[in-house]
């Protein structure tokens, strides 16, 4: 075994995990989705299943775009759900941030910064 051999090994290794992942992740897309119907999710998993790699890059390239609108609209729905459950309130916060201006352990802009992600 030479070093080349092994590097290409290495090199083999690495794209067949990513690939793999890719997978995973096109199929968690894929399945979550509420825009495509049986038939769609049937026809994209065929495809996926005899053609895999050309399968995943496809879907990724045609996809792609509406996958991250998914994922950040999920992030922010499981955010907004834990906020529920915790009891966050964007008023208690606030007025947290206004007791820590107060006492001058933020600046201004610290608070104007802090503030505007908690509204935002």
């Amino acid at each position: 075994m030479t070093f080349m051999t092994f590097l290409l090994d290495v090199l083999i290794i690495f794209v067949f995990i990513m690939w793999f992942w890719l997978l995973i992740t096109v199929m968690g897309d894929l399945f979550r989705r509420d825009d495509v119907g049986g038939f769609g999710k049937v026809v994209w998993v065929i495809f996926l299943v005899l053609l895999p790699y050309l399968g995943v890059f496809a879907y990724l390239l045609t996809q792609g775009g509406g996958m991250a609108k998914r994922n950040q609209a999920q992030a922010a729905a499981a955010r907004d759900q834990l906020r529920s459950i915790v009891g966050f309130s964007a008023a208690d916060e606030i007025a947290k941030l206004d007791k820590l201006k107060a006492d001058g352990s933020i600046t201004a802009d610290e608070y104007s910064t802090m503030r505007a992600r908690l509204v935002g």
